[in-house]
């Protein structure tokens, strides 16, 4: 017997009883990457591969209590929140994580499994998100539907831009910014590609990176998942961030491109494709 050697990853998430989204995905994407998967659940999900059909709200004290043991008893790498249902557990896992600001957080709060909250509820979560886990944020990944979403909390002008949204999110003190679903053509206007889209990195000094994709048909389920648990794992072992956006984006087509579906519904990436497929860890 030895020691654990693999980085520790803590992840906060929703339990899919279908393994396609939340805090089981998390854990198989950790795995597959070298890393050691341990989970807070934040919600309970009735649901198959086509849509979800009902959710419990996990108490905010039992997230609290779920992470808190577990951190008296190890020492993370890295943390991932995720899907999130309430205020109570916004503020709750934001004061955990206060705690633990060397180690890097990967922030995907916006999952598709989740319904959306109504009216008043969505907006005070939203706004809730941005004032208390934005700013510890390492990365924050997020679709541009989703940045537009989040911006409505604070915007006074419907004629911001994506790039100015992002601003306000860095300037509240996360340090990176990922948007997914952004226009696929060049730095310098060139048309894109048919069929491609892409994902744009953003940091204090502006544009990092931009990588097109060739869009992969689907439909999926938990792609989004997929790529933000890479991130924490990649940047658990030690990646930088633009390093690590470049290997969990790879990562992650490989996993769509290799997905399986297992019932009636749509396609769930195949997190140990590269297992399977004899390439072994990148």
């Amino acid at each position: 017997m030895q020691n654990q050697t693999s980085p520790l990853i803590l992840s906060f998430g929703a339990a899919d009883p279908t393994g396609a989204t939340g805090v089981q995905a998390d854990l198989a994407v950790f795995s597959a990457l070298g890393c050691t998967g341990l989970a807070a659940t934040t919600a309970l999900l009735i649901g198959d591969s086509a849509h979800v059909e009902d959710l419990q709200d996990v108490d905010p004290d039992w997230v609290v209590d779920q992470a808190r043991v577990i951190l008296e008893d190890m020492t993370m790498a890295g943390f991932k929140v995720g899907g999130i249902t309430n205020i109570e557990q916004v503020a709750a896992i934001a004061e955990i994580l206060s705690d633990y600001p060397d180690a890097p957080l990967i922030l995907d709060p916006f999952s598709s499994r989740l319904p959306d909250p109504v009216d008043d509820d969505a907006e005070e979560l939203l706004t809730a998100i941005r004032q208390l886990l934005v700013p510890q944020a390492t990365l924050l990944m997020l679709s541009r539907v989703e940045l537009g979403r989040l911006a409505e909390t604070w915007r006074e002008s419907a004629d911001e831009t994506m790039e100015s949204d992002v601003e306000h999110l860095l300037a509240l003190g996360c340090e990176f910014v990922l948007v997914t679903g952004t226009p696929a053509g060049g730095a310098q206007g060139e048309a894109a590609a048919p069929n491609t889209l892409a994902n744009t990195l953003y940091g204090a000094d502006g544009l990092i990176r931009h990588d097109a994709w060739q869009h992969l048909a689907g439909p999926f389920i938990g792609a989004g998942g997929t790529l933000s648990a890479a991130l924490a794992a990649y940047m658990a072992r030690g990646f930088d961030v633009a390093d690590a956006v470049a290997a969990a984006q790879e990562y992650t087509i490989g996993a769509l491109a290799h997905a399986q579906r297992y019932g009636m519904g749509k396609f769930v990436p195949n997190r140990f494709f590269q297992l399977r497929s004899g390439q072994g860890l990148q």
